[in-house]
C-alpha cells in the first residue's frame, strides 16, 4: 500500500522512526521549498533526511544524551525542520521559543525546560542569549544558522551551524551504523517535544508530548483531512506552535506534499499569491486581513465592477445559504452561479492567491461565521480545527462535506470528547499530553480523572457536532446577570476592514465597551482618501474622523445583537501591537487579560471613573 494511501506504516511508532522511513520511500521528491535570491530552491527528502542525521549525530558528539533536551530560537525555516527532527532522531526532547521572545522569555524557558544545547538563527537573536547566559548556567553550547555579521566573532560557548553539520559528518562517516541505532532506542512513551503555551497571567507552562501523542495525531490527520503528494502548502507561522508544527512538520510524515517557507512575516500574502497552495492553514486574522483586502480592493474598482462583484457574491451566497442548509440548488440558481464564478470569483480567487485551495483549515482562535460565511460562498469552505497544545493540537474536525456553520466538527476516532456538569469541554484520547514540565499541581488541574479539561465552554448540537462558545475564564456576566459571549462580538467587529482585534468588557458592568485596534493600512488609506490630517498612528486613532468611522462600523455590529449585547462606547487603542509585544500573542491574538490591566485607567473612563 502506497505511503499515501496508508496511515502509519508498521513499525513506526515514534517520530523519528516514522521520519525515516518516510524519507527513504520518498527518496528524490521534493520535501520543502525555499526562496534564495529571488529563486525557489527545493530539498528533497533524501535531503532533509540527510541534514537531519548530521545535525542529530553532530549534537551526539557534543555530549547530547537521550531524553535531555535541545532548543530552537528562529523564524519558520528549513533548519528549524532539520534540527528539530535531528534533536528527536537522537532520541532527544526538543523545545521552540517563539522568534518574538524577550531576553526574560528566552532565559526563562532555557532554564525550566533544562536545555543544553540552543540553536538561534542570526546574530539578532544570538545577542539575547548572549546578554543573558550568566543566568543560564545548563546552557553549553550555541549553534548559529546565519553567521552573517559574525565573521570575526569568536567564543567558545558559540559555533555554526556549518560546523555541527560537519562534526555529524565525521560521525556518520566513523560509525555508519550510529544514527539508525539511535532511531531503533527511541520509545513511544518517550518525551519527543516541549511545548510552551503563552503565559497569559504567568510564566509559560511546558506541555511536554511524547511520541505517541504526536504519532496518534498525525494518523487522524488523515481521517480529518486527507492530504497527498501533489498537495502544496505555505508554512509561516512559528514552527513552536502546535498547529504549525503538525501541519508543517508531521502531516507530511504520513501524507507527503510539498511545504514552501514564507521569506517573512512581512510577506505572507505576497508568497500565497505565488504558491497558491492547494493546502493552507491560518490564524482567523490572515483570513480577516485577506477578506479586507478584497473590501478594499473594491473601494478602488469603478461603480460597473463594484456592481458585478455584489450582483456575483449575492448569488454566491444563495448558493452558499442552500446548500449549508442542506437544501437543493435550483437550476437556474446554479446557472449564475456558473457565470459568476467565470467572471468574478475566479478572480477573486487569484487575487488572495486560493485559486488552488483545496483544504483551507483556521484555527489557534475562534474565527467570525460571517468571515467563514464569505469564504463558503467564495467556494473556498474553510475547516475549522478545534484542540490544544495538550491534545496534540487536534481534537474534533469535519469533513468539507460534513461543513456546518458555527461547529467544529466532531471527535476524531479514539477520542472522547463530553461536556462537564460546569459546560466544560473535556478532552480523553492517546493524544493527550503528559503534563506540564516541573509543574504538578498545574498538571493536576488541567488532567483530572484521566480528562483533560480545556477551559473552553461548549455544546453538542443534535447531529454531534461540537460548538465552541468561548473560554471559561472569558464569558462575561453583566450586572445585570446576562451571560455574554464576547468572542461572538469581536468577531463580528473584526469583519470590518478598519478593525483589526477588539476585546469586549463588560464583567459585572452595567453595559458593554470595547477597546479597538483600528488595522493601520486600511485606516490610513481612508484618511488619505477623506483628506483627514494625521501625523503618526496615534494621532490617526485620535482622529474625529476616524472615531466616527470607528463608530459607524460598531453600530453595524450593534444592529445585528441584541439590547444587552450592544456596545456602548468604544477606546481605540493609540499603539500599534505587533507579536513582539506584550499585549499581543505571537499567533495575533490580544491577551485579554493582560489588555485589561493595561488600559484600566481607559476602560474606567468609558464608565465614567
Amino acid at each position: 500500500m502506497a505511503l499515501t494511501d496508508a496511515r502509519i506504516p508498521a513499525g513506526c511508532d515514534t517520530v523519528a522512526k516514522l521520519f525515516r522511513h518516510t524519507a527513504a520511500a520518498r527518496g528524490e521528491r521534493a520535501a520543502l521549498m525555499h526562496k534564495d535570491y529571488g529563486v525557489w530552491q527545493a530539498t528533497t527528502w533524501r535531503g532533509y533526511a540527510e541534514q537531519a542525521r548530521h545535525t542529530g549525530l553532530g549534537l551526539a558528539a557534543l555530549g547530547l544524551r537521550p531524553r535531555e533536551v535541545a532548543a530552537i530560537l528562529a523564524e519558520t525555516i528549513p533548519e528549524w525542520l532539520f534540527t528539530d527532527m535531528g534533536i528527536m532522531g537522537a532520541g532527544a526532547v526538543s523545545v521552540g521559543l517563539y522568534p518574538t521572545s524577550s531576553r526574560e522569555q528566552v532565559e526563562y524557558i532555557v532554564n525550566d525546560s533544562g536545555a543544553r544545547f540552543l540553536f538561534v538563527e542570526d546574530e539578532e537573536q544570538l545577542d539575547k542569549v548572549l546578554e543573558r547566559r550568566e543566568r543560564m548556567p545548563r546552557l553549553e553550547r550555541v549553534v548559529v544558522y546565519d553567521m552573517t555579521g559574525l565573521k570575526r566573532f569568536s567564543d567558545p560557548q558559540v559555533m555554526s551551524y556549518d560546523e555541527l553539520l560537519a562534526l555529524g559528518r565525521a560521525a556518520a562517516e566513523r560509525a555508519p551504523g550510529a544514527w539508525d541505532a539511535l532511531v531503533d532506542a527511541t520509545r513511544p512513551e518517550d518525551r519527543a517535544i516541549l511545548v510552551y503555551t503563552s503565559g497569559t497571567t504567568g510564566p509559560p507552562k511546558g506541555a511536554v508530548l511524547s511520541h505517541a501523542n504526536l504519532v496518534f495525531a498525525i494518523d487522524r490527520w488523515g481521517e480529518m483531512a486527507p492530504t497527498h503528494d501533489g498537495d502544496d502548502t505555505l508554512a509561516f507561522l512559528p514552527l513552536c506552535h502546535m498547529a504549525e508544527r503538525m501541519m508543517t512538520a508531521m502531516r507530511p510524515l504520513a501524507y507527503g506534499g510539498v511545504v514552501h517557507f514564507a521569506e517573512s512575516p512581512e510577506t505572507v500574502l505576497e508568497n500565497l499569491r505565488e504558491v497558491s497552495p492547494t493546502v493552507f492553514f491560518a490564524v482567523p486574522r490572515i483570513w480577516e486581513k485577506l477578506h479586507s483586502l478584497v473590501t478594499m480592493t473594491l473601494q478602488d474598482a469603478t461603480p460597473l465592477q463594484r456592481a458585478l462583484y455584489n450582483r456575483a457574491s449575492a448569488v454566491a451566497h444563495a448558493v452558499a445559504d442552500r446548500r449549508m442548509a442542506g437544501k437543493p440548488v435550483p437550476f437556474g440558481l446554479r446557472a449564475l452561479y456558473a457565470l459568476a464564478e467565470l467572471a468574478i470569483l475566479r478572480n477573486t480567487k487569484r487575487l488572495l492567491g486560493l485559486s488552488r485551495a483545496r483544504l483551507i483549515g483556521s484555527g489557534a482562535a475562534p474565527i467570525s461565521q460571517d468571515i467563514m460565511r464569505w469564504y463558503v460562498a467564495l467556494g473556498i469552505p474553510i475547516f475549522e480545527i478545534y484542540g490544544q497544545t495538550e491534545c496534540s493540537g487536534i481534537a474534533t474536525f469535519y469533513r468539507p462535506e460534513e461543513f456546518a456553520l458555527g461547529t467544529v466538527g466532531k471527535p476524531l476516532s479514539g477520542t472522547e470528547v463530553r461536556i462537564s456538569a460546569e459546560q466544560e469541554i473535556v478532552i480523553r484520547g492517546p493524544h493527550v499530553f503528559q503534563g506540564y514540565l516541573n509543574k504538578p499541581e498545574r498538571t493536576a488541574e488541567a488532567i483530572r480523572d484521566g480528562w483533560l479539561h480545556t477551559g473552553d465552554v461548549g455544546a453538542f448540537t443534535p447531529e454531534g457536532r461540537l460548538k465552541i462558545v468561548d473560554r471559561k475564564s472569558d464569558i462575561i456576566i453583566t450586572s445585570g446577570g446576562k451571560n455574554i459571549t464576547p468572542s461572538e462580538i469581536e468577531n463580528k467587529l473584526k469583519f470590518s476592514p478598519y478593525v483589526t482585534d477588539a476585546i469586549v468588557i463588560g464583567d459585572r458592568r452595567n453595559y458593554l465597551t470595547a477597546l479597538v485596534m483600528i488595522d493601520q493600512e486600511n485606516v490610513t488609506k481612508y484618511a488619505q482618501t477623506n483628506r483627514i490630517p494625521f501625523t503618526d498612528y496615534a494621532s490617526l486613532t485620535r482622529a474625529p474622523a476616524i472615531k466616527d468611522l470607528v463608530w459607524a462600523e460598531v453600530e453595524k455590529v450593534n444592529k445585528q445583537l441584541a439590547n444587552v449585547e450592544r456596545i456602548r462606547k468604544v477606546h481605540l487603542l493609540d499603539i500599534l501591537l505587533t507579536a513582539e509585544d506584550e499585549e499581543m500573542t505571537p499567533t495575533l491574538k490580544l491577551r485579554r487579560k493582560f489588555v485589561n490591566e493595561k488600559y484600566k485607567k481607559e476602560i474606567e473612563a468609558m464608565y465614567g471613573g
